[in-house]
């Protein structure tokens, strides 16, 4: 239940939904009024040349009345013939192709975005702390998010202040152009978003700032629309769809579950349930490595796959497709495993291959890998000291492991990781099992490798029931990935917050468990 409190709080108890949509500008990021001041400019500069050549008094956009009735949180496109309209002025739509500023809709686009950047280039974007605050605690209570908005640019935007890695999903201008996707205030968007997410709309929370955009919210049937009052229009919002309105994103409450409700129960207990959820179905299996199917060890050298682990992969392999997603090489991960018969996704996703000659290898990463060798230089002279620290370089990202560094040499590690880090804006720090890593700063991570595999393999289809297995932070993005959509895993030794349906305690559970799966897998054909 969602609750609007008298001290302004909105309480959201997250077990009701399984995603959250944000809005980019006004809601992220603080570039609507970027917007606005280019849209100014550009529409005072045409008004000003069609009042003289019309022989009509000139009239000013207006960013406090106009901006926010016809052009707020709108395609460029629709935005501009909206405004035109409201003033009785009607001009060609001409082509992309014409030159900035040309008199027409696409001319007065182009020349819009051309403003845009450029005072983008110059003040940079400012991003509301308070919304990545609650990104931060949504994806750690196991929600999934997605970014969407009307604007090209979004990419550019999330890349320039670090948070591509914040969502799992986004549908922005460019990609709303290729799938035909109709503007606010028509809920396509956000469906759209949500049908990536693979959420029902009735689970997932819109969070916007514009007029059309809770009109969009609510004309979607979304669980929850939630105004950001940015301009102190909350009345205005509420008006217009949302639920529920606050000022500021710092006063949204998200209400937990008791510390009980952190358990998660045991995947070999509850085989019956999953069969359920399997009739009918495909199965196949994913598997994390390190904590999974082996035990965690000291060194990522004694993580050794036992025979009879082995055994069990190989006999379920020859049931169902199943497949090893690994934050090790791929070379690496493929020597310890040894099986022909699966599938291998090295580097978090970046490298794959498997039986029958696949073979992907995501170039994408490449463009990081001069970047990777000079922080991996770098940490190699500056840990030398700490004794236990080590480096572990892979194709696509770099580990440290501390593991055996003494506790109070630990924040001395991590210093020396962040000094690292910000000496390349291009890659970002990640967590792990007394280990950091230094990965590409790019919208990847092991959910979206595990749809992509899928993908690859001819198995994101509605007839087939994906389990992954995993047991560290990096898994969490694929147990939200599969929310809705198939089983998530975890294998832990005590309670956390996880986005995943079951559990096992240890690696030898996940071989009573995998053994398990192979009858309900029996008369499948092997993918």
């Amino acid at each position: 239940m969602t609750k609007q409190k008298l001290d302004k709080t909105v309480a959201i108890k997250i077990t009701d939904f399984d995603a959250f949509i944000f809005d980019l500008d006004g809601v992220v990021t603080a570039t609507a009024s970027v917007h606005a001041v280019a849209w100014k400019k550009m529409f005072d500069e045409f008004l000003g040349r069609y009042s003289k050549d019309s022989g009509t008094p000139f009239r000013e956009f207006d960013i406090q009345a106009d901006y926010l009735e016809y052009v707020d949180g709108k395609p460029r496109i629709d935005g501009i013939k909206s405004f035109l309209a409201s003033r009785q002025i009607e001009l060609p739509d001409g082509s992309p192709d014409d030159a900035s500023g040309s008199e027409t809709v696409y001319g007065l686009s182009s020349l819009k975005n051309q403003y845009f950047l450029e005072y983008l280039d110059t003040k940079g974007p400012q991003v509301f702390a308070s919304t990545v605050d609650l990104i931060r605690r949504l994806r750690a209570g196991g929600l999934k998010t997605a970014i969407i908005s009307s604007s090209k640019n979004c990419l550019k935007i999330l890349e320039t202040v670090r948070l591509t890695d914040m969502f799992d999903v986004r549908v922005d201008g460019l990609i709303s152009e290729e799938l035909g996707i109709e503007g606010k205030p028509a809920p396509d968007i956000f469906i759209a978003a949500a049908r990536q997410l693979k959420v029902a709309p009735k689970r997932a929370v819109v969070v916007e700032d514009a007029l059309s955009g809770v009109q969009a919210g609510r004309a979607g049937n979304f669980g929850l629309v939630l105004g950001v009052a940015r301009a102190g229009d909350k009345e205005d919002l509420l008006q217009n769809g949302a639920d529920a309105a606050v000022d500021d994103l710092a006063e949204v409450e998200l209400i937990h579950n008791d510390s009980s409700d952190l358990d998660r129960p045991s995947a070999l207990e509850r085989l019956d349930e999953i069969a359920e959820q399997a009739e009918g179905k495909e199965i196949t299996v994913f598997l994390d490595y390190d904590g999974t199917l082996t035990p965690i060890v000291d060194t990522p050298d004694k993580a050794i796959l036992s025979d009879q682990m082995r055994r069990t992969v190989v006999r379920l392999s020859e049931h169902c497709t199943v497949g090893i997603i690994s934050g090790r090489d791929l070379a690496d991960v493929k020597k310890l495993v040894g099986i022909d018969s699966i599938v291998y996704a090295g580097s978090h996703g970046f490298d794959i291959t498997g039986p029958r000659g696949l073979a992907v290898d995501n170039q994408v990463g490449a463009e990081f890998l001069p970047s990777l060798d000079k922080a991996e230089k770098a940490l190699n002279e500056k840990l030398g000291s700490i004794r236990g620290a080590t480096v572990e370089r892979k194709k696509f990202a770099i580990a440290i492991h501390y593991r055996l560094v003494e506790p109070s040499r630990t924040d001395a590690v991590e210093a020396i990781v962040d000094e690292v880090a910000a000496g390349h804006n291009d890659l970002r720090k990640a967590r792990g099992k007394k280990i950091f890593e230094l990965q590409p700063r790019m919208d990847w991570h092991k959910g979206k490798a595990l749809f992509s595999l899928l993908e690859t393999l001819g198995l994101d289809r509605d007839d087939v029931l994906p389990i992954y297995l995993g047991d560290d932070v990096t898994d969490e993005d694929a147990f939200r990935a599969l929310q809705g959509r198939g089983i998530g895993v975890v294998v832990w030794d005590e309670p956390y917050e996880t986005a995943a349906s079951y559990s096992l305690d240890s690696p030898d559970q996940v071989g009573q468990f995998l053994t398990a799966l192979i009858p309900l897998c029996k008369g499948k054909d092997p993918s």
